[in-house]
């Protein structure tokens, strides 16, 4: 599911379609605290998680999805690492306690693990068995059944940590966060007329030929407000309509459209004049959701 959240906080113009009338220019853009950035990440820094890291180790494969793809390749490759290295000992020690490492050379000896002479040779025969290469040349012979134990022990882990690792890095490099690069808004959202009706308007589009199935779109107005009960609400979340009764939020996006929200009674602008809505400090979040078709995410 691809979702691209976009801020209008500041960038809007005031146009007017009437010739007759005459209005301030646009105001000069300020630069102000973005809620939520450009690019759609949220500016929030969470605090006071003392005691609470427990949470994130509890769900550790969304943890590691989340993370940094310099996090996910070094604990990719230190995963790896300890493992074999880990492995590889419980090999070794299995022929250093049977005695094997002193009979490498006697044919007339059955080892555990045949040709395992030291710890290199220990290594290389858990890297044969775990690639599935099999020279022929290092193998377990009948007469070690601790061997064939670690074996099975062996083969299970392999699976288990193949099917972390490997499906979080894929998952990783299936999310759609680069597919929101090729979807454009306008840099400005305007107020102007439309079918007699006063309307905030924006544009988007999409610059991929692959489609967006099932692209929907939504407005969120984010503005502190103080309830009649003097409550103070520094982050008060309002939805926008942008045709959610029409089903005009269902988006066919293979041209560029324009998304438009009707200002009448219900719209939370409805009360706002053009010098109190150049003033007033507000953000709109636009979130576009949508399957991706190539990849169906």
């Amino acid at each position: 599911m691809a979702a691209l959240r976009r801020k209008f906080g500041e960038d809007y113009q005031v146009v007017n379609s009437n010739r007759g009338a005459s209005f301030p220019s646009a105001p000069v853009k300020k630069k102000r605290q973005r809620f939520v950035e450009k690019n759609g990440r949220c500016n929030v820094q969470h605090g006071n998680l003392v005691g609470e890291t427990s949470r994130y180790l509890s769900d550790l494969f969304t943890t590691l999805v989340d993370l940094k793809w310099r996090w996910n390749l070094l604990i990719f490759i230190l995963t790896y690492t300890i493992a074999w290295l880990v492995m590889a000992s419980m090999w070794w020690i299995i022929a250093y306690i049977r005695g094997d490492l002193n009979h490498g050379h006697d044919a007339s000896y059955t080892p555990c693990v045949a040709n395992v002479y030291n710890f290199p040779s220990a290594f290389l025969f858990f890297i044969e068995t775990e690639a599935t290469i099999g020279y022929g040349y290092r193998y377990i012979t009948e007469k070690c059944p601790e061997g064939i134990i670690l074996f099975l022990f062996q083969s299970l882990l392999g699976s288990i940590v193949d099917a972390f690792l490997i499906g979080c890095m894929f998952i990783k490099m299936s999310q759609p966060k680069k597919r929101a690069e090729t979807l454009m808004f306008s840099h400005d959202a305007v107020i102007s007329q439309r079918d007699g009706k006063l309307c905030l308007m924006f544009r988007v589009g999409n610059l991929r030929n692959s489609h967006m199935v099932s692209a929907q779109i939504r407005c969120k107005l984010i503005k502190s407000r103080q309830t009649p009960e003097g409550e103070f609400l520094p982050l008060d979340q309002c939805e926008l309509d942008v045709g959610f009764g029409t089903g005009a939020d269902q988006l066919f996006l293979v041209s560029p459209l324009t998304i438009c929200h009707e200002i009448n009674p219900k719209s939370p602008f409805f009360d706002l004049s053009q010098r109190s809505l150049m003033n007033e400090q507000f953000e709109i979040v636009v979130i576009l959701e949508g399957i991706v078709e190539t990849t169906g995410g």
